[in-house]
């Protein structure tokens, strides 16, 4: 009975040891690889630079076996793509970029991209290519510089694919002259690796590819590998929403014309507090973009039009000259050959066309405030009709407003004669006779 007890006491021991250690009897089958997939499907701006960094740091340190991309660009800023290529040049685990679903495009700063990964695949119905450099910012570039630029990014492009071993030739076409071929053509030209319909094929026609990671080379092992979908926090959807140059455009305009309104009408405080937040949202945005400085230049300049209407009497002139100095303002805000980083003609017509009736609405109120009579104080007494109590010439007294005044005139006017109020003087306010003036 005791070494029954023993038993027993021996085999809890051993099950407690087991739950204790993570461990189960049946543990002795192997784990099978993890693969983390995120999604891009945005231009590259230093949001997504810093999330894709950030994935490949996180999924190292969580054990993951590879991290897969699912790409759809139409390029990007060249600073961000950079911060990138060097990410997953330097990752500790392989990284697949995958030009997918069926309609994606890896275009411009995607290229590189692509083709610095350490296994690249496409879907049918794909393209990529067109990754001839730009200026961005403002500026046009002369023969020299544009010669310059094009001869570092090819030769930057071209380290990159003998880096992979993928060809060298079609990488300085797709600098040089803006080549862009299908996922069928990239194979066949060795500028990828695998045509797959998903991410299921891929892992399984990449199995037992050899590739190069910082440490030496490894021998993929993807069969039957678990796929972890990834996606992006909150912080990283706010500030990568922020990117968007509408959006962006957006919130400098609501903070312009919130701080105008808290000026024009200080007190009000709401327009001032929203003003400023969204002014402090549009400076982070615009310092993430290829920003043209003479746009917003222009935008101010608008701005300052409109309120110097307020202040000189021009009929008008500075409001329109102003409207003319937001559009333009508005037009040259971003230059970038990518649509995904300019400001949508859908988006800037409406904005342009409210904030000038804002504006416009906003000095028509302060010039009619300027302009109205005063109805309080003795100011307000001018234009006040009332009653003679007393003959009015050099002295005498009338009631107006409920109130009696002392009142002098410059013609006799006689008693009970209605009176008109045409000026104040101390504490005495100057009369005319109000029915002479009606015959007049």
């Amino acid at each position: 009975m005791l070494n029954r007890g023993i038993r027993i006491l021996i085999l809890i021991f051993v099950i407690s040891l087991f739950f204790v250690m993570g461990l189960n009897p049946s543990s002795g089958e192997e784990k099978g690889p993890v693969f983390d997939v995120i999604t891009i499907d945005a231009a590259i701006t230093p949001p997504i630079a810093k999330y894709i960094v950030q994935t490949i740091d996180r999924s190292s340190n969580e054990g993951s076996d590879g991290l897969i991309i699912l790409l759809d660009t139409p390029g990007g800023l060249d600073l961000a793509m950079r911060d990138i290529v060097k990410g997953i040049l330097n990752s500790p685990i392989p990284v697949i970029v995958f030009v997918s679903p069926s309609g994606a495009r890896a275009a411009s700063a995607g290229v590189i991209i692509t083709i610095a990964a350490h296994v690249a695949a496409m879907t049918p119905g794909t393209n990529i290519g067109a990754a001839h450099p730009v200026a961005l910012g403002g500026g046009k570039m002369d023969e020299t510089m544009i010669r310059k630029v094009e001869n570092d990014f090819v030769a930057y492009a071209q380290s990159i694919a003998k880096k992979r071993g993928r060809s060298e030739k079609w990488v300085e076409q797709a600098v040089r002259e803006s080549e862009s071929i299908t996922a069928e053509e990239a194979l066949k030209q060795n500028v990828i690796d695998f045509i797959a319909v998903d991410i299921k094929q891929l892992l399984e026609k990449m199995d037992e590819k050899e590739i190069i990671l910082p440490l030496g080379k490894v021998v993929l092992k993807t069969k039957g590998a678990t796929i972890n979908q990834k996606e992006m926090g909150l912080r990283g959807k706010i500030l990568t929403a922020l990117s968007n140059p509408n959006i962006a455009y957006l919130l400098l305009m609501i903070g312009l014309a919130g701080l105008y309104f808290e000026f024009a009408h200080p007190g009000v405080i709401l327009p001032g507090v929203i003003g400023g937040i969204s002014l402090i949202l549009a400076f982070y945005a615009l310092q993430t973009l290829p920003v043209n400085y003479a746009g917003i230049l222009l935008i101010i300049f608008g701005i300052i039009l409109f309120i110097a209407e307020i202040k000189i009497v021009s009929h008008g002139m500075l409001t329109v000259a102003g409207i003319i100095s937001l559009v333009l303002g508005s037009i040259m805000l971003f230059e970038s050959p990518v649509p995904a980083l300019r400001v949508s003609l859908t988006v800037m017509i409406p904005t342009v066309v409210v904030t000038s009736l804002f504006f416009a609405g906003v000095i028509t109120l302060a010039l009619k405030a300027q302009m109205r009579k005063p109805v309080t104080g003795l100011e307000g007494m001018i234009g006040e009709e009332g009653d003679a109590i007393t003959e009015v010439h050099k002295d005498g007294k009338v009631f107006v407003k409920g109130e009696y005044w002392n009142a002098f005139s410059r013609e006799l006017v006689e008693k009970s004669k209605k009176v008109r109020v045409i000026g104040v003087k101390g504490l005495k306010v100057e009369v005319e006779e109000a029915e002479s003036k009606k015959e007049e």
